[in-house]
């Protein structure tokens, strides 16, 4: 999404990007401020990363009179910005996983991980009072349910600005879908009269990978595989996975540059996330007619009405009832494609264009009071 958005923003603003890589941008439209990264675990780069772009930046307006009119951050990654966009409420998503965390619940094999993700979650959620708390950051939001959020964990009352997902509908599309099915297939290696239920993003336990899992070994008896793709370690999840005895049933894939192959070899997308601000693969899967379920806990859910272009799943944890609704699609053919083609006119609604012309409507509103409030200081 953020990609996305910085593509286009660079037609209304001047931009200067603080970041430790760089993919997928045209970098002639913008200036690249390269951070450097912190070899060795995640929350030692996290913490070396809050540091260092805020000291590049300090150094940058010192000895090259750089001046920034406003500081976006998508998601809190500093504690000065003026605008920050909210993709993860970590308070809420850690107070669902919170059993999950126990040391009693895991084996001691992967106790050092845990105590990693234990730490680095308690720290998220640290920077993350000190930044959604503060009066002074406009918080936008890409799904409205996320509100309700902010008002429990950090006290703030006032209505946010909600900015849409965009969509790119040259390459998500029923037609394209159907032209690279039956390759996708094959080169994925999945047999005939399989049933290939996908889910793709990252952090797999906020996905709610372990309720699909669950939900699979309830239809033992039916041909539903699952592919999972990501960057995440799959580790975690093997012993889960032996002991349901899903070891031929699920596939662990890398994210790649062409996604629309993995959307092109599943019959349906599931996606039953603990918490997750928006869920943009939920939406990319109904751009290309794809069937999905959603958790209510997804900013996407706000794209679908159940029932007609999509079935929501409203206690992300319940496997019987994940169960039930992957059954439907699997046993109704006419559901599929009528939830299908609903989808994609639903999804045809979101364009990257739209979005990034509401980005920029908050934007040069947020630009405007703070400089009125500027003026008023000003002696």
């Amino acid at each position: 999404m953020v990609v996305e958005w910085i593509e286009r923003l660079s037609d209304a603003f001047e931009i200067h990007i603080y970041s430790q890589n760089l993919e997928d941008l045209d970098v002639s439209r913008f200036v690249w401020h390269r951070v450097s990264r912190l070899p060795g675990p995640h929350l030692f780069n996290f913490l070396w990363w809050f540091c260092a772009n805020r000291l590049q930046r300090y150094c940058d307006e010192r000895s090259k009179n750089i001046q920034f009119d406003l500081i976006f951050s998508p998601g809190p990654n500093c504690l000065d910005a003026d605008v920050v966009t909210v993709h993860i409420v970590f308070a809420e998503f850690v107070r669902r996983v919170r059993s999950e965390l126990e040391f009693k619940r895991n084996p001691i094999r992967l106790w050092p991980r845990l105590l990693h993700r234990r730490i680095y979650y308690q720290t998220a959620m640290i920077v993350e009072r000190l930044v959604y708390r503060n009066s002074c950051t406009q918080l936008i939001l890409t799904a409205p349910q996320t509100a309700e959020e902010i008002v429990r964990f950090f006290g703030r009352m006032e209505v946010f600005p909600v900015v849409s997902t965009g969509l790119d509908h040259n390459i998500f599309n029923p037609s394209r879908r159907l032209s690279l099915q039956k390759y996708a297939r094959e080169s994925l290696g999945v047999a005939e009269g399989r049933f290939l239920l996908l889910l793709i993003g990252n952090d797999w336990r906020k996905k709610g990978l372990g309720t699909l899992l669950g939900a699979l070994e309830v239809l033992s008896d039916l041909p539903v595989d699952l592919l999972v793709v990501g960057r995440d370690d799959p580790t975690p999840f093997l012993s889960i996975i032996r002991e349901k005895s899903l070891k031929l049933r699920v596939r662990f894939l890398p994210s790649i540059k062409d996604v629309e192959t993995y959307y092109a070899a599943a019959d349906a997308y599931v996606g039953p996330s603990l918490e997750d601000t928006f869920a943009l693969p939920a939406s990319e899967a109904m751009a290309c007619g794809l069937p999905i379920i959603i958790s209510a806990r997804a900013g996407a859910s706000a794209l679908v009405t159940d029932g007609v272009d999509g079935l929501i799943l409203d206690d992300p944890s319940n496997v019987r009832k994940l169960a039930h609704l992957i059954f439907l699609l699997f046993d109704n053919k006419e559901l599929r494609e009528r939830l299908g083609r609903n989808a994609t006119q639903t999804a045809q609604k979101y364009t990257w264009e739209r979005s990034t012309d509401e980005l920029v409507t908050v934007l040069q509103q947020i630009l405007q009071r703070k400089r009125e409030l500027e003026s008023e200081i000003r002696p």
